[in-house]
């Protein structure tokens, strides 16, 4: 028996290469990653012919915010119709970017010559197929990729804009901010604002979406009270310019404005179409209004007052004076008597320099009116 002998074989990074390819290729793996930030491929054998019958794939994935520039620094394929016989195909997301076969650009060919092939994302295939020959020993191609940072704050419509107010892009991605008054929602790119908590008191008043007559804030859940004193009823007008995104066929799908007064619900409403008047019998209304992420509409106003239960006009004693005198008296409103001079005011045989009666919420006088006696 001869004893075994082994030789150790130096092979040169390309030569390695070219037997790792062949063995994948022998095992059917024709398919190779690629997801350095940088890099290069190349034709089997290059810068020797490449083989026939051959189909690799190279497949270039880069990180989310970078797109990918292809380049070839050598390109000689057989040439053929339309690249029917060995070609080299670029694409991306199931789009053809490029599909390359020759030398020099022809009628029927076309050859990548100094163009640079930007992805439209982070990821770029490009597959090299030869045929059955090469009889005039083509030498292949040499290509190299970079990974290029996605300015997407800039390479966006006015219609597909990714931030609200602002965008700042920095390398591999970018981030949005608002402007003062407005805070950023948890999806990170759209600006609403703080618009619920405030509970108007006053007996008449205005209140609107933020920003009107212009866009309000999307992505917001506003919600507005006005409480007055028991006893006065709330009654409120909303502008003719009511402009609230809406929906053809479904209603109010996306924004609305919703008012509730006591048991009494009113909307909700939407569109271009002013609810106008509504007249509550509460001295309590919650206005709620919501936005969705999307729309460039106006929004609305609406003023609102508060009106009380009405007291009979009182009448006047003989010689005694009442003020105010008015042809109409509200909860809240008071009347004050006195007596003309050389009479004195007696209210339950109580002598008075004045007497005051109050109209009560009930739509009632706290009192009857005073009497005055001659002195």
């Amino acid at each position: 028996m001869s004893p075994l002998s082994f030789r150790l074989v130096v092979m040169s990074p390309l030569s390695f290469r070219l037997v790792v390819m062949s063995w994948l290729l022998s095992l059917g793996l024709s398919s190779q990653l690629l997801s350095e930030m940088y890099g290069s491929l190349q034709s089997p054998n290059f810068p020797e012919a490449y083989p026939s019958e051959t189909e690799l794939c190279w497949n270039i994935s880069v990180p989310d915010g970078f797109q990918i520039k292809l380049y070839f620094s050598h390109f000689d394929l057989e040439p053929s119709y339309l690249c029917e016989y060995d070609y080299v195909k670029v694409q991306a997301e199931a789009e053809v970017l490029g599909l390359f076969c020759g030398k020099e650009d022809t009628d029927t060919e076309v050859v990548p010559a100094q163009q640079v092939i930007s992805s439209p994302r982070n990821s770029l295939s490009i597959q090299f197929c030869s045929d059955f020959s090469n009889e005039e020993r083509f030498s292949g191609f040499m290509a190299h990729y970079s990974a290029v940072d996605v300015d997407e704050c800039s390479e966006r419509s006015d219609e597909d804009l990714l931030c609200d107010h602002f965008c700042h892009n920095y390398i591999g991605g970018y981030y949005c901010s608002c402007r003062y008054g407005y805070v950023l929602h948890s999806d990170n790119r759209t600006c609403r604002v703080e618009c619920s908590g405030a509970v108007f008191r006053e007996r008449a008043g205005v209140l609107s979406s933020v920003d009107f007559p212009g866009p309000y804030p999307k992505s917001s859940d506003c919600w507005y009270r006005i409480e007055v004193d028991l006893g006065f009823r709330l009654r409120l007008q909303f502008d003719p310019s009511f402009d609230v995104e809406d929906h053809p066929d479904i209603s109010c799908p996306y924004d609305y404005v919703k008012v509730k007064a006591g048991s009494s619900e009113f909307g909700p409403f939407c569109g271009d179409q002013s609810p106008g008047l509504i007249q509550t019998d509460s001295n309590i209304v919650t206005v709620h209004f919501l936005s969705d992420n999307s729309g460039e509409n106006h929004g609305w106003r609406l003023s609102y007052t508060a009106t009380g239960s009405q007291c009979p006009a009182p009448e006047a004693p003989p010689n005694a004076l009442m003020t105010p005198v008015q042809s109409e008296y509200s909860f809240k409103d008071h009347v004050l008597f006195t007596c003309e001079p050389g009479f004195r005011l007696l209210q339950n045989g109580e002598s008075l320099d004045h007497f005051q009666i109050d109209c009560q919420a009930d739509g009632l006088w706290s009192s009857r009116p005073p009497q005055c006696q001659k002195t």
